[in-house]
């Protein structure tokens, strides 16, 4: 888990880099189309089981356009309006949502311990951006990917457990890759400039940030809880921070270290298994509110 959110949260300055290279959605697109393919011949090669119904591959066409083109096309097009540093907290903001939308849509329930530690790390969150929230349309772009993210979540727990971890990964990257593709003729003005610093952002972002990053999203949360394994994500933009002050001169605040904290009470509070007796006590200092 250090790992994958480590992934996630630096890959928002290694983006930040490409865009000068590329456009937005071009950039997304040439990451997951060759981290899509390369990983598709990897699975063809290593004769692992593919999908034997049409509606396995629906499922995973689903997901790769929700995971891949819609979380990270709204990433990169956030990237333009805003800094790294936001984006990656925006975008992860993700566990809340997956428990609202998890009660909202999947008739999931979640114990009120789990909800206090979501809002303790949504504070964490907003003391990380430097408890401001400007109105930028990037935010809007930013927060609409980790809802997306959301629905993901829920929806690659419910259909990945029939799917293997490895051509689940590959095929929704190239199914969202291809959209991307589609949509930066139709949405933008593409542009490529090969170089090679242009060929190293882009191969660090296929092989590190996309082929080793959701395969080891997409095999955690076959194992675990999706509200309990996401509220890891709260680590990333801890990481998209730090990694954006080191290579990007991001500015740092002293409210890192509050949203730090919080980040980390909340992760614990959505994984603790807490006794009948504490439970009472907490729904006597918190309400009765659960989901």
């Amino acid at each position: 888990m250090i790992v994958t959110t480590f992934l996630m949260g630096s890959s928002f300055a290694v983006i930040k880099f490409g865009l000068p290279y590329a456009s937005p959605l071009l950039l997304a697109a040439l990451r997951f189309v060759s981290a899509g393919i390369f990983m598709a011949l990897i699975v063809l090669m290593l004769k692992r089981p593919h999908p034997r119904t049409w509606k396995q591959w629906l499922h995973i066409s689903f997901i790769g356009a929700l995971q891949t083109a819609g979380v990270m096309g709204c990433i990169f097009l956030s990237l333009r309006t805003i800094t790294a540093s936001e984006s990656s907290i925006l975008t992860f903001s993700n566990p809340l949502l997956v428990i609202i939308v998890g009660t909202l849509c999947f008739q999931q329930r979640y114990a009120i311990t789990q909800w206090i530690g979501v809002l303790f790390g949504f504070i964490g969150v907003f003391f990380t951006m430097g408890a401001t929230l400007q109105l930028e349309v990037g935010i809007w772009i930013g927060f609409c990917g980790a809802i997306f993210w959301a629905f993901a979540t829920h929806l690659t727990k419910r259909w990945g457990a029939t799917l293997d971890v490895w051509v689940l990964s590959a095929y929704q990257m190239l199914v969202g890759g291809v959209l991307l593709l589609v949509a930066s003729f139709l949405l933008e003005e593409p542009f490529l400039i090969v170089n090679a610093s242009s060929i190293a952002i882009i191969a660090w972002l296929s092989v590190m940030s996309s082929i080793v990053q959701f395969a080891l999203w997409f095999y955690l949360l076959q194992q675990g809880e999706p509200g309990k394994t996401s509220s890891f994500l709260f680590l990333a933009p801890l990481f998209g921070v730090i990694s954006g002050a080191i290579l990007l001169n991001d500015p740092l605040s002293s409210t890192l270290y509050i949203g730090g904290v919080c980040i980390i009470v909340g992760i614990y509070l959505v994984n603790r298994t807490f006794s009948s007796t504490q439970l009472r006590f907490l729904k006597k200092l918190f309400g009765k509110t659960t989901a």
